[in-house]
């Protein structure tokens, strides 16, 4: 979810549009809300942009008036940036000297070029007040002061509070005034309960998540003015809201004599000020908009040395993290991620548009670095995504070299060896500087070995496999505690805090936290929706387990029928139920408690609340990204009150090594095996970051002796279930014995964590760290890769949790990369004391592997069933006889020049696919009463199809209708081969009794010609170098017509010579190949085509006129039937033949 600050001007229009309707009946206090609004495009006519402006809006004349940026700028009033009590000339002067003009607002710059205009309110200041609603997890809190404006202070402190808790009621006027108006006259009381109660309607019917105002005006006459507003909306929520925010926006457009389209204008979301999307971002921002994946890109300082390109968002907030902690946040270009596995396409898009940006302008003595690099993948091919980052380093070779590029590689997860080889093999073909890593490399530690040349957070693969493909996948050592992250570095603080828990044992705390629910290796789960990728993934985790039964009891997909679903066990076949109810699920399987929702952000929160209808489920894993914080919180709550755990939304979910593993959970099961994710460790953790919790499960494993259960909560603002709900489960289970946090910017669960530890809830050592602490470094406000990566307040800022936690006595290591470090060191000290024993490492089990996946990793091949030379549709762009579907069209080669390259794979010439145009023009029809037009006519009056109905006229097609072509094409050039004269040629068909294909007509004749042929003959005579077929054929003419008028070279035979020359002489043909494509029926292929343009015609023709079924009238048709058979009925007496004769025609005269 992702809450976006709207302007004021659209937010004042929401109210005026939505405050009147939001009661049973319209309200008397609210002023008309005259609004108007202008915006400058670079190098605009200011005056003439103000001059339309008072056309539209003829009350600027006459009024008194109000101006001010609307451009999310804060204190606008103590920047100087407010014009009050103006006429309209003053408005225009004030407005055209700040217009388009840049400005300092505390640290950061930018351009003023849009202005909100109002009438002027006179008011007394003690009819000001304050309000503004906040969405936060338990519901939406109500901040109201009796004293407003500029000069309001310290809200929090002073202002009174209402807490509208979720999934309950709007409070009643009596608790409205008591809570909020104590300070305020009682004769003002009823119009402000009446205004509050349909603000906050308004609020959660448009899933506002912020919404203030200051001040609030309520004239003596009490006549309500909200003069200024800051807002923000739940942009995943325009599902819902998007049609609301839009009728509200028509009316405003109206109002101002604008256009818009009938289902209104969208919601525009601005940048922050000073951040306008430049050219680049916004691409990237519409190829976002365009895919399921995610692609997001900032540009933080243009001529920075420092850029990146990183996968997943968790991981795109610690490589900034690290850049600036290690003192160079003044030197990074940008901020930005891909992830949700993008194809090569959008990642060659992406990381062409990044290239391009860094390369640009002069070159930097120092040079510049290129950080491309990731967190370990759940799914995402990393060899598939790398392709696209290869095509665009061979495009920017030049440039990337002459500005002394040094690229620093990190990446693992789904086929990381295969993408790792190629982006290193391109690095040494481009003469690169390009370094290389795996997950051996901590997630960030080629940012100080790129910048510092620190080496110690590497260390070579403890894998001892030593090949680079899945099946020869390094299997761990017997301990692992051997493979840390190279030389440790531990602050003193970590050596006291690790100190303490060095000198005793620690034992689980009986405490009352949540409902402790966890997962063990009979757990068993129901998978809503049809994922079976994910499914399978489940069931390979089981079997590696070896697990008794399989975790997911079915699947429940409400939209495919009931049926069964074949997956593998290990490496055997088994089916697995679908259904399409819950209640047939749950009665199949009463047993299952767990729930993994793979619903969409539309659907997922009427499956879930359907789903807590069943006391039997007590965990639901919510998979879906984007669902609106309104529903996520009631969601939540409504589980909270069932006793139901949440797990998500946007989650990957979790995973207890040798019991459970949720979907896609720790990825593929190469990196399951790395991270010894098959048998249960001794620490626990939570995070927010999918992707990060793999990283979390690869440091883990390499510093301990591994996960005893691991959970990604989900990065948006609320939850299901928190760090603290996860964090005492774990503080209960005996097996865990070292807790770790990975928490970030935004929020203020994190704190949760400190308060236990200081209350002694939790007693077992914890590890932690909030990532996000560059945000401080920015000068204007970033949006991370999650949802909730945002700090409202100090409070939320990642250096601030990482100190409270500190304080209270959590292990808390100086950077994050130093945490493998504090971990490893904990970890012994526990080993030491007794607290940890270190058992038997069990065998590493065999990895299940895929058919399909082996072959896309190249371990296997086998025969394919069918090869194709002409077109792939496998890479980024369809090719057609491996010219790109672009190109086809850059050229614009035509239809023809698409037949050649699909039936003949190659281009012709220009001459050569236009006459192939001019055949199927030519050929598209010949009538209705043709055999092929008829056949087609009469299937469609049937009621068939299309596809029938066309079929049913091409079954006629051989060698009586329209089938002459390939015929008269061979015969022709045959004769021509050997050498026969015309008369020769003639002579010899006639003597084998055989028709001249291509030859005669039953129309036309010598002195009717056929105009087609005409046209054939004029444009082979006129374009084509060679034509000796073609001539030959009117030789043969001139002979046949001399026998019979009628004997003419039809328009089959024309086309069909005239082909032969053309393969013959244009000169992209061999002369076996020109023989071979009219043997096997090139050119019957072109009658085929074109005719299919008529056919398809009649089709629709006879559809369109709405015939009916025919039948074939019985005066057409002989009846020649045996004597005595024949209907009394019948108009015309049939009899055969021979009895005609002998007894005359005469009805009834024979017996």
């Amino acid at each position: 979810m992702k809450h976006q600050a709207i302007r004021e001007y659209d937010g004042k229009l929401l109210l005026a549009h939505w405050l009147p309707k939001a009661g049973e009946t319209a309200p008397t206090f609210l002023a008309s809300g005259k609004v108007a609004h202008i915006s400058f495009a670079a190098n605009a006519d200011i005056v003439t942009k103000l001059t339309a402006l008072e056309s539209a809006h003829p009350w600027l004349l006459t009024e008194r008036l109000v101006c001010k940026p609307d451009q999310l700028i804060k204190r606008r009033g103590k920047n100087g940036l407010l014009g009050i009590n103006l006429q309209w000339p003053q408005v225009k002067a004030w407005i055209a000297e700040r217009a388009l003009k840049p400005i300092k607002i505390d640290r950061t710059t930018g351009i003023l070029n849009t202005f909100i205009i109002e009438p002027f309110v006179p008011h007394a200041q003690d009819t000001e007040f304050y309000i503004c609603i906040q969405s936060v997890r338990d519901g939406d809190l109500i901040f109201f002061t009796h004293e407003g404006g500029v000069d309001v202070g310290d809200v929090d402190a002073k202002a009174k509070k209402l807490l509208v808790t979720v999934n309950k009621p709007f409070p009643s006027s009596r608790t409205v005034a008591e809570s909020l108006l104590s300070e305020v006259k009682k004769a003002k009381h009823d119009v402000l309960i009446d205004f509050i109660t349909r603000l906050y309607s308004v609020y959660t019917d448009l899933q506002f998540t912020y919404l203030e105002i200051n001040p609030l005006v309520v004239t003596e006459d009490k006549n309500v003015y909200y003069l200024d507003l800051a807002a923000k909306l739940d942009q995943t929520a325009e599902f819902e809201a998007g049609k609301k925010w839009s009728a509200a926006l028509a009316a405003g457009a109206a109002a101002a004599g604008k256009d818009a389209p009938s289902w209104g204008p969208s919601m525009e979301f601005p940048a922050p000020f000073g951040r306008d999307l430049t050219a680049e971002e916004a691409y990237i921002a519409e190829l976002d908009a365009k895919t399921g994946a995610s692609l997001k890109l900032t540009v933080l300082n243009p001529k920075g040395r420092i850029w990146t390109m990183v996968a997943g968002g968790g991981a795109s907030v610690v490589y900034s993290d690290a850049i600036a902690g290690h003192g160079y946040a003044h030197e990074l270009a940008n901020y930005g991620e891909y992830s949700g596995a993008p194809s090569e396409s959008q990642t060659y898009e992406y990381a062409k548009t990044v290239l391009d940006l860094m390369t640009r302008g002069e070159v930097h003595l120092d040079g510049k670095f290129l950080f491309i690099g990731g967190g370990i993948a759940n799914f995402t091919n990393v060899a598939s995504t790398f392709k696209g980052i290869i095509r665009a380093l061979k495009d920017y070779q030049k440039p990337l070299l002459a500005h002394k590029v040094k690229i620093f590689v990190r990446r693992a997860g789904p086929n990381f060896q295969e993408g790792l080889r190629m982006i290193k093999a391109v690095g040494e073909q481009l003469e690169l500087d390009m370094h290389v890593f795996g997950p051996e490399m901590h997630v960030t530690g080629i940012v100080p070995l790129a910048l510092k040349g620190e080496t110690n957070h590497v260390t070579p693969n403890p894998l001892h496999g030593g090949g680079h493909d899945l099946l020869s996948i390094s299997q761990p050592p017997p301990t692992s505690v051997t493979a840390a992250f190279g030389k440790r570095n531990i602050s003193q603080s970590v050596a006291k805090s690790i100190a303490k828990f060095a000198s005793s044992k620690t034992v689980p705390t009986d405490v009352d936290g949540p409902k402790n629910v966890t997962f063990t290796n009979t757990t068993r789960s129901f998978v809503y929706g049809m994922q079976p990728r994910a499914v399978q993934g489940m069931l390979d985790f089981d079997f590696m387990c070896n697990r008794l039964q399989p975790s997911v009891a079915c699947m429940i997909y409400p939209f495919g029928g009931h049926h069964v679903q074949k997956f593998y066990w290990g490496t055997k076949e088994s089916l697995l139920p679908v259904y399409t109810s819950l209640e047939e699920a749950m009665s199949k399987f009463p047993e299952v408690d767990v729930l993994v929702n793979f619903a969409s952000f539309r659907s997922v929160y009427e499956s879930t609340m359907d789903i807590l209808k069943f006391p039997q489920i007590k965990t639901i894993a919510i998979i879906a990204e984007g669902v609106p914080e309104k529903r996520a919180r009631q969601l939540l709550h409504t589980a909270k009150e069932k006793g139901v755990l949440i797990i998500g939304p946007a989650t990957v979910g979790g995973i207890k090594p040798g019991c459970f593993k949720i979907g896609n959970t720790g990825g593929m099961m190469d990196n399951i095996v790395s991270s010894l994710l098959y048998r249960p460790g001794s620490v626990a953790y939570v995070s927010k970051s999918g992707g990060m919790s793999n990283e979390l499960n690869n440091i883990i494993s390499r510093a301990t002796n591994g996960v005893c259960e691991g959970v990604a909560i989900g990065g948006d603002r609320y939850p299901g279930s928190t760090f603290i709900d996860h964090m005492l489960r774990y503080e209960k289970d005996p097996s865990v014995k070292i807790l770790v946090l990975l928490g970030e910017v935004g929020g203020v669960e994190e704190y949760e964590i400190a308060k236990a530890v200081k209350a002694g809830l939790i007693k077992k050592p914890v590890v932690a760290w909030c990532i996000g602490t560059c945000a401080k470094m920015f000068t204007t406000d970033v949006q991370f890769g999650h949802a909730g990566s945002f700090a409202n307040s100090d409070l939320e800022t990642a250096e601030a949790k990482n100190a409270a936690l500190r304080e209270a006595g959590v292990i808390v290591p100086d950077t994050f990369e130093d945490m493998p470090d504090a971990l490893q060191e904990l970890y012994e000290a526990l080993v030491k004391n007794g607290t940890i024993a270190v058992g038997k490492e069990p065998e590493v089990p065999k990895i299940p592997i895929d058919y399909a996946w082996a072959q896309e990793l190249g371990l296997i091949r086998k025969p394919a069933s069918f090869i194709s030379t002409i077109c792939d549709d496998r890479g980024q762009e369809l090719l057609y006889a491996g010219v790109a579907i672009s190109e086809v069209f850059k050229d614009d080669v035509g239809i023809g020049g698409v037949l050649s390259l699909l039936w003949f794979k190659r281009r012709l010439p220009s001459y050569a696919a236009k006459f192939i145009e001019m055949v199927l023009m030519l050929t598209a029809d010949h009538g209705p009463a043709v055999s092929g037009a008829h056949n087609t006519i009469v299937t469609a009056r049937a009621g068939r199809d299309l596809v029938s109905s066309l079929v049913s006229g091409l079954l006629t097609i051989g060698e009586r209708f329209g089938g002459a072509l390939d015929g008269a094409a061979q015969s022709f050039s045959a004769a021509f081969d050997k050498g026969l004269s015309p008369q020769e040629f003639v002579d010899s068909m006639r003597k084998n009794n055989k028709l001249i294909l291509g030859i005669g007509h039953k129309i036309k004749s010598r002195t009717n010609p056929d105009l087609r042929v005409q046209i054939v003959k004029e444009f082979v005579f006129s374009h084509f170098g060679s034509c000796d077929i073609l001539k030959y054929a009117l030789e043969v003419e001139k002979i046949t017509t001399s026998k019979k008028d009628n004997l003419i070279l039809n328009v089959d035979g024309a086309i069909g010579v005239a082909f032969v020359d053309l393969l013959r002489g244009c000169g992209a043909f061999s002369a076996e190949e020109s023989e071979e494509y009219v043997k096997i029926g090139a050119l019957n292929g072109l009658f085929v085509l074109g005719r299919s343009i008529g056919f398809i015609g009649h089709y629709l023709d006879q559809k369109r006129l709405k015939q009916g079924l025919y039948r074939h009238p019985w005066d057409d048709i002989s009846y020649l039937v045996p004597e005595g058979t024949m209907s009394e009925h019948n108009s015309r007496t049939m009899v055969e033949g021979k009895v005609a004769v002998e007894r005359g025609t005469v009805a009834n005269t024979f017996a």
